[in-house]
């Protein structure tokens, strides 16, 4: 129930900060927005100002409501949000307030806002966490006995993988395993024979049992994880901020360099890879962090909230970064495309994504229910 609960909030929160983006953008640049509501329709109620007297009335369910102001709504499916803008899909073109009938530029600033929502948000959460304090790799903690020892990689289908490790699991001293150096030795010198690792994760203890491979694949190592020494660091306001601005920065680039492998990979026939995950896998992830705790679950939603920024503005129908492409090519013809061929590519775009969306989750679906 909690991991449920922790995904509806991480997505309901994401999807929300980008519509918020879009509505705020549009209304400053003197496009009417119809409706912004929270969650998804059907409408439970929302309020509207008057035309005529200018104090705001109730609007009770799905009544439809012709008001030259913006209908704020509550829906009953609580997941993220959504804005309602006029002429988003091209009609009312001779209107002042519409979207349509607006130039390039402001047009273009609406669909990128979304985008750029996220990435704020993105650095709002990371700037928190070092806030609170977050775990810090550091080579010697100099006997700080706050100091983990931390699984920082679980390569997939390797013992450790086998025996439930997960990265952000601490493994625990006892007075042999006190260092990263001790912990290697300790698996090496059991080497096809079972071993029994002390783990803490969250407020669980675990002792989870596994065999070190005599032989391992390259870079894996014989267990086949990661380890580091960390200690927690915090940061006072403005240097939180700062380094919080600089982290999402480090993440937005590696995420681009991931993103260009993957599709790079995708051209060349080799497939999407392993690490790509669709809302199954999202699931899973959240379950996990969710043990982990709170600076774990921030963390884990300032990625969600990066990749969701940069998925939305690739030049892909559907997405805004499609819509954009369009109006691109509007100012390089000197004419719009056509509004039924536009609908039609992005319809075209749109079934292309629910179908790879659905072959991603049976994926997740074969990867982590069906041993």
């Amino acid at each position: 129930m909690l991991t449920a609960i922790v995904f509806i909030l991480i997505l309901g929160v994401l999807i929300f900060v980008h519509e918020f983006g879009h509505f705020v953008t549009a209304r400053r640049n003197g496009i009417k927005a119809d409706e912004f509501g929270f969650g998804f329709p059907p409408r439970m109620f929302g309020i509207v100002k008057s035309d005529k007297t200018g104090k705001y009335r109730f609007v009770p369910g799905n009544k439809e409501v012709r008001s030259k102001n913006t209908i704020y709504s509550i829906n009953w499916i609580p997941l993220g949000g959504f804005v309602r803008i006029k002429g988003e899909g091209g009609e009312d073109k001779e209107d002042a307030d519409s979207f349509a009938g607006k130039p390039a530029w402001p047009r273009i600033k609406v669909l990128a806002a979304g985008v750029f929502m996220n990435f704020i948000l993105a650095w709002l959460l990371i700037a928190i966490v070092f806030m609170i304090g977050a775990p810090e790799q550091v080579d010697n903690a100099n006997g700080d006995p706050s100091a983990k020892i931390q699984i920082s990689e679980v390569a997939p289908n390797s013992p450790a993988s086998a025996m439930g490790l997960q990265v952000g699991d601490e493994i625990l001293k006892n007075g042999t395993l006190n260092t990263v150096t001790d912990i290697q030795n300790y698996i090496n010198a059991h080497k096809g024979q079972e071993i029994v690792l002390p783990v803490k994760r969250g407020s669980q203890i675990l002792n989870l049992k596994g065999v070190p491979r005599t032989d391992a694949p390259a870079g894996e190592g014989v267990l086949g994880i990661g380890l580091a020494q960390t200690v927690i660091v915090k940061y006072s306001f403005f240097p939180a901020i700062w380094r919080g601005l600089t982290t999402m920065l480090d993440l937005l680039l590696a995420m681009i360099i991931a993103l260009y492998g993957i599709l790079a990979s995708l051209v060349m026939g080799r497939g999407v890879g392993a690490d790509v995950a669709g809302p199954v896998g999202i699931a899973v992830l959240t379950k996990q962090v969710t043990t982990l705790g709170l600076v774990y679950v921030l963390q884990f939603a300032a990625l969600l909230s990066i990749n969701l920024g940069i998925i939305n503005i690739l030049p892909i129908p559907a997405l805004d970064g499609g819509r954009i492409m369009f109006i691109l090519i509007e100012k390089i013809k000197g004419s719009p495309v056509t509004q039924k061929t536009e609908q039609t590519i992005h319809s075209i775009g749109f079934f292309i994504l629910i179908l790879l969306m659905i072959l991603i989750t049976l994926r997740d679906v074969t990867k982590f229910f069906i041993k």
